[in-house]
């Protein structure tokens, strides 16, 4: 069944779904973690695979960068394709002193500064959370395997250069309520689950960092961020 987005066959993705935003991540995942993956979307360079992971069948695909683009492969992959999970794994950028570069951050729930919950028309604010049972394991996961994490609230950003924040010399107010980092994604996946009963988490690692201007390159982004990439993929044989 192919949508405007994917043009992948019925069947042709694993309930689990790890997502990075760069098509080249996922054909890093695909071809460093997962046994016999195969190509079964590459509609825009939007590329997905499928494959196993000890075993277990999984699928990576990216999401492309920023809300919109997230909200329209998410329902697809939801509404569509038979997906019940999906797993952000992506970067963002640290918020507080206590994060440090290549840590996890793991998005129990994502403020934002998009109106893409209008769509919704309800009488309030609505705020996005992750889903229980993913967060519940990827914690236990992270501590199985020693990792340096953070659960808590991230940011979903609608700009990448914000204005506002550069005329306060990069300090960001969100940095005063606790939010662990910022990133563009997490705030339309959590919704995008919540409104059609499905589950979604944000992991990410930290590839810059807003307080200190440390930064990583763009390769290292891409092949590097091994640690949370195994964490994703340890959760989603465990569903």
């Amino acid at each position: 069944m192919a949508t405007p987005h994917i043009n992948a066959e019925n069947g042709a993705f694993a309930k689990t779904v790890l997502m990075p935003g760069d098509p080249l991540r996922a054909r890093f995942i695909a071809e460093t973690f997962l046994e016999n993956a195969t190509l079964v979307n590459n509609v825009r360079g939007i590329q997905g695979y499928t494959g196993t992971y000890k075993g277990v069948p999984v699928s990576v695909m990216a999401s492309g960068m920023g809300m919109p683009s997230i909200g329209i492969y998410s329902y697809e992959l939801y509404s569509f394709y038979g997906v019940e999970n999906i797993i952000r794994v992506g970067s963002a950028g640290g918020m507080q002193e206590s994060i440090k570069l290549r840590d996890i951050v793991i998005g129990m729930g994502a403020c934002t500064n998009s109106s893409f919950a209008s769509q919704y028309d309800l009488p309030g604010t609505f705020a996005p959370i992750a889903s229980y049972k993913l967060l519940r394991k990827c914690v236990d996961k992270a501590d199985f395997f020693g990792l340096n994490y953070h659960v808590g609230n991230i940011l979903s950003s609608d700009t990448f250069y914000n204005d506002m924040d550069m005329s306060r010399n990069g300090e960001s107010p969100w940095h005063k309520m606790g939010v662990m980092a910022v990133e563009m994604e997490a705030a339309a996946l959590y919704m995008t689950a919540s409104r059609l009963g499905k589950n979604a988490l944000a992991i990410c690692t930290i590839s810059d960092h807003i307080l200190t201007g440390e930064a990583t390159s763009s390769e290292e982004r891409q092949k590097t961020f091994t640690d949370m990439i195994t964490l994703a993929l340890e959760v989603a044989i465990d569903l």
